[in-house]
């Protein structure tokens, strides 16, 4: 699988998940990340040991260059992410979820938001940035209502990017089905001592695929 042409790592499903993997899940990163970060691996690892392919890569503007914000258009990142859906498309007769943390997964649900649900199953935004930190009134949601996949959003009770009753307010534009995972005491890295992060935004997509 040549995966260079989206920056993409493969984490391939576990030895005891027999057969083809169940399907692809394809996720990306936040405006200050890149692939590596450790909650898309520790994610990626989740959807692996539950007998999926998983793909985390670099949108377009990391490619250009190693750090730094995104530079360049947005539309040119969400590019990035419909070739990469379409790549991943071609890889499976299975079922496709796709998303990201924050900046990559607000781009991605803006991909998902023009085009045909047909192409996903479930879309998974880790992080979602309803609004910059402190500026509650410019929300980051008007795309929303015209997302026709069913949603997991995972996100942390202290992050600065919106509280959890924001989150479920933007969930409900969604028209279809969404599930609001709440990271008690998680900020914007949703990194927590006490709670299996991977683990139950994992179990909440699979809800949402049945």
């Amino acid at each position: 699988m040549n995966l260079d042409q989206i920056a993409g790592v493969a984490h391939e499903p576990d030895a005891g998940a027999f057969g083809l993997p169940k399907g692809i899940v394809l996720l990306t990163h936040g405006a200050g990340g890149n692939r590596e970060s450790e909650l898309l691996q520790r994610v990626c690892d989740e959807w692996a040991h539950r007998g999926w392919l998983a793909i985390r890569y670099n949108l377009p503007y990391r490619r250009r260059r190693p750090t730094g914000p995104p530079s360049g258009s947005a539309a040119a990142d969400r590019a990035g992410i419909d070739e990469a859906i379409a790549l991943c498309r071609n890889l499976t007769e299975g079922p496709l979820i796709v998303g990201g943390h924050s900046y990559g997964g607000r781009q991605t649900s803006m991909v998902i938001a023009e085009t045909s649900p047909a192409r996903v199953a479930v879309l998974t935004l880790f992080s979602y940035p309803v609004h910059p930190p402190g500026k509650p009134d410019r929300r980051r949601i008007e795309h929303l209502p015209d997302i026709a996949v069913p949603t997991v959003f995972t996100h942390g009770t202290s992050d600065p990017f919106g509280t959890p009753d924001e989150v479920r307010e933007a969930a409900a534009l969604i028209a279809t089905r969404t599930e609001v995972v709440e990271i008690t005491g998680a900020r914007h890295d949703l990194r927590s001592k006490t709670l299996d992060v991977p683990a139950l935004a994992v179990d909440a997509a699979l809800r949402l695929l049945r």
